[in-house]
């Protein structure tokens, strides 16, 4: 199989050596002409993934629409970036392909997911394009230690075919048929998990983690369900799997940032010192405006945009959180 994709991050390079090793030819574009010739020089990702050799079968490409020409199309740039990196390919260029998605967010004004995203710019029908998450550090998978995601779209079928197209001794692929709750929950995790980092940053215990992980775990599934999603699916690799490795590896860029704004540093200082994007911050802020859009309670969500946002002490943050009306514990 050749599979092209778009974006070399930590993750998309990862991924692109992952099927590489099983035998497929990839077609890679990295954002930036130096990097890309940094690429090409050193057959390997020294910036995002240093150690990790490229097959011969990895192809440096100098523009995203030679990467789209495969029959399956891998969408690995950031999501406040994809919008312009898929603005080069023509609109009917992914006409036939697969077209699989490894970033996790929700666009910033707009509000779209990325399923919904490229429907937009480029037609991508449900039932040709298939989400890829789940509990899954590039640092970890990069190594072969054992990972489990799932693989969702709109087409069993074609969730099939990405299922075993990516499957391997080392990384097990589930399939869903719920899209929509697999982008919401790999997207909404990363708010939950910059919570979980301020926590840390306050030095505040392990009860309170594992609070913040099952009422989180609540809110996620509450906003999921009035957007259309399956509530099952968020106690699943997608939902639950995916919020717990976020909010306690030491590999997730979200739970940092979080710790960071903990210890009482700003946003922006923060941000600016990182080669890599932690995409929970702006998923706080197109998350909040959907709550409210959608009437639907979410008071972690609310006091992360506060404190990101806003400038609300995180200590205050957690006190409205602890001093809330009490009621029963529901789920939904």
């Amino acid at each position: 199989m050749v599979v092209g994709f778009i974006g070399a991050g930590s993750w998309g390079t990862t991924l692109a050596v992952h099927l590489a090793r099983l035998g497929n030819e990839v077609l890679l574009w990295a954002h930036g002409a130096e990097q890309r010739g940094h690429l090409r020089d050193d057959r390997e990702n020294r910036l995002y993934l240093p150690d990790t050799p490229f097959p011969d079968s990895i192809a440096i490409v100098d523009e995203p629409a030679q990467a789209a020409v495969a029959p399956v199309v891998v969408i690995a740039t950031p999501t406040q970036f994809i919008r312009n990196s898929m603005a080069t390919i023509p609109t009917d260029a992914l006409a036939g392909a697969t077209v699989v998605n490894i970033s996790k967010g929700i666009e910033r004004g707009s509000l779209l997911l990325i399923s919904q995203l490229l429907a937009e710019t480029h037609a991508i029908a449900t039932e040709r394009f298939v989400c890829l998450s789940g509990p899954s550090h590039a640092e970890e998978v990069a190594t072969g230690i054992p990972t489990l995601v799932v693989a969702a779209g709109g087409s069993l079928d074609v969730a099939e075919q990405v299922q075993d197209l990516f499957t391997s001794e080392s990384f097990r692929v589930y399939k869903s048929n719920d899209l929509l709750g697999v982008e919401l929950g790999g997207s909404l995790k990363n708010v939950i998990a910059l919570c979980a980092g301020i926590l840390d940053g306050l030095n505040l215990g392990d009860n309170t983690k594992a609070a913040l992980i099952t009422r989180g775990l609540a809110e996620i599934t509450r906003l999921g369900a009035i957007l259309g999603a399956d509530p099952q699916t968020f106690s699943g690799l997608s939902g639950l799997g995916d919020l717990v490795v976020t909010c306690t590896s030491r590999h997730s860029r979200n739970r940092f940032v979080g710790e960071q704004i903990g210890r009482g540093r700003k946003l922006p200082d923060v941000m600016a010192e990182m080669n890599m994007v932690a995409e929970g911050v702006t998923t706080t802020e197109s998350a909040f405006q959907l709550a409210a859009r959608h009437g639907v309670e979410t008071p972690i969500i609310n006091e992360v945009y506060s404190v990101l946002f806003q400038g609300k002490d995180p200590r205050e943050a957690t006190y409205t959180l602890m001093t809330r009306q009490t009621k029963h514990e529901i789920w939904m």
